[in-house]
Parts: structure tokens; sequence; C-alpha cells
């Protein structure tokens, strides 16, 4: 593989002029520029990525930490990132954690040895010290409410949007209110869990575990989650689904086994994905394209704000009554 070393001889030029040429420098004779262009055809020279990404003292790669990537969640949050790091000429390096540790370890790794510029971290399962352990090494944005001052944060206030679907179900007269969640531990998982004790508090209502479902993330989840709530001896008459994509899965199992919906169960949904206004079903809209964009953008900027709160609103539809 030849360098510019080779160019230079073959061009009968110094290496310094070789390197102003392909640096495009506007100070090289034209004969000099003409003679180096043409080494480099003869010698089929390819520049040193790495040596580039070095000597520019960044990648133009940005990493992006995310559970899965066929989430509906996740794809929203991903669209808004890509949308910006396209206009803005980077690169993405998406990696698909699926919450285990040494993977998400490994992308800190990679940040420390600069094959990325900075992280954005959709989700994690680490610790917050793990990740401190990495900000001398580059930007690190988190889709989650975080106070430290290394950090730049972006989130969805999770407890105020659980709190939103809790109080709307509550002024349509339902007091025996269920919920699904993903994670059955993790910050959003936290705080809706909070929202929810709190929230059955007000209406005198002490919590009820056969009614919250845990690990659900797909379609397929809603229908075995309608299939194990059938199994008990008393029902909820509404459920807060914290992803659309379990509310469709729940509401087309429920028409298979001739339950109403909303006459015998009511259903409000999160994210606002496609298929909620598809099939028309009542849901928390966030808006996590828009969120994306402005977290690619903070991965970039030298200076740390204090948390970036994104606003949320309800969308009433036909699955609550």
């Amino acid at each position: 593989m030849s360098n510019i070393r080779d160019i230079a001889q073959a061009a009968k030029v110094s290496v310094t002029t070789v390197s102003r040429v392909l640096n495009n420098h506007p100070h090289v004779a034209k004969e000099k520029r003409e003679a180096v262009l043409q080494a480099i055809q003869q010698l089929n020279y390819r520049p040193n990525i790495n040596a580039v990404h070095l000597s520019r003292g960044k990648t133009m790669v940005v990493g992006i930490l995310c559970p899965f990537i066929n989430h509906s969640y996740y794809a929203a949050l991903l669209e808004g990132i890509a949308e910006k790091a396209h206009s803005l000429g980077y690169k993405l390096m998406i990696i698909q954690t699926y919450y285990q540790r040494d993977i998400e370890l490994e992308a800190l790794e990679m940040l420390k040895h600069k094959q990325m510029d900075s992280l954005i971290v959709l989700s994690r399962i680490l610790s917050l010290n793990h990740y401190e352990e990495y900000l001398s090494y580059g930007r690190i944005v988190m889709c989650e409410k975080i106070e430290h001052k290394g950090f730049q944060s972006i989130y969805i206030d999770q407890y105020s949007a659980f709190q939103c679907a809790f109080e709307f179900l509550v002024q349509k007269g339902h007091e025996n209110i269920g919920y699904s969640t993903g994670r059955e531990m993790g910050y959003s998982s936290n705080q809706r869990e909070k929202a929810y004790i709190e929230g059955l508090a007000t209406i005198n209502q002490n919590i009820k575990k056969e009614w919250v479902f845990t690990n659900s993330f797909f379609l397929e989840d809603g229908k075995k989650l309608l299939e194990n709530l059938l199994e008990l001896n008393k029902l909820p008459t509404a459920l807060i689904v914290t992803n659309d994509m379990v509310a469709a899965g729940i509401i087309l199992e429920s028409k298979k086994r001739r339950i109403e919906i909303p006459n015998n169960l009511s259903i409000i949904g999160f994210n606002n994905d496609p298929i909620a206004e598809a099939m028309g079903i009542t849901t928390v809209s966030l808006p996590l394209k828009d969120m994306g964009s402005q977290a690619f953008e903070y991965s970039s900027k030298k200076d740390i704000t204090s948390p970036i709160k994104v606003s949320f609103s309800l969308l009433e539809r036909n699955t609550v009554q």
C-alpha cells in the first residue's frame, strides 16, 4: 500500500507539498499539484481513514446505544437521530445492546479509543457510575433525566405522562386500573410504578400486583398479556399500556375472544405510533422523532445545558369510555 512518501518520490516534490495537496491547501504551484495528483492516480493511493480522523481530531461518527432496533419507541428516536446526522454529515454506529452489560461496556471502550466522537444512550442497564468513568473521552447524551453536570440529558417526564393517562381514566369513571410496561426495573419503569401507586392512593385503591404486567415490548406480548389477564378472577376495567404495539396486540386478541373494546375493557396506549392512529387507539403522544433529533444536536455541542424536558400530549380516540 502506497503512502505519502511514495507519492512525494514519484511526483518529485516534498512530503509537505503532498500533504498540502491532499488537504486541498490553496498555496501549491499548479505544476506541483498536477504532478502529485498524477502520482496519486498512478499509485492508486487511498488515504488511511484512521490517520485522517486523527489529524482532524474527530471521526464524524456518533454511537447510538439502543436495546432493540425493532421496537417502535426506539425506532422513532433513531429516525430523528438519523435524519439530523445525515443533514450534518455524520455517520451513525448503532449498537443493539439487548440490555447486556458487556455490550454497553464494549461501546464505552470504543468511545475511549476514539472510534466515535460521542455516544447517545437511548436506554441502559449499566449504572451511571460506569458511564461517569468515560466522560473525559467524549460527550455522552442520556435520553433520561439526569442532573449530573457531566452528562447532557434529554427526557420525557415519564411520571407525568403516566399520571396524565391515569387521571384521564379516572375522569372517565374508572377505578379498577391496571397497566403494562417494558422492563421490570429501570428509570422509566420506576417512574411509571411511582405514578401508578400514587394515583391509586388518590382514589383510595390499593395496588393489585396481578394487574401489573412487565416485559411487554411487542405486539405478540399484548396478545399474551390478554391471555394472562383472562385467567384472573377479577379483571380491571381499564389498562394503561405504555407501548402502542402492545396495546394493538391486546385489541387484536380481544376481537378473537369477543371482548369489546372499550365496552368491556378500556385501553390507553403510549407513543402515538402509526398503528395507534390506524386502529383508533387513545394514546399519550410522545414526540420521539423530535427528541432524537435534539439528542443528536446536543451530542456535538461543547456546552452542557440543564436537562431538557420534552413535552407530551394525550390523544383521545376510540378505545376508552
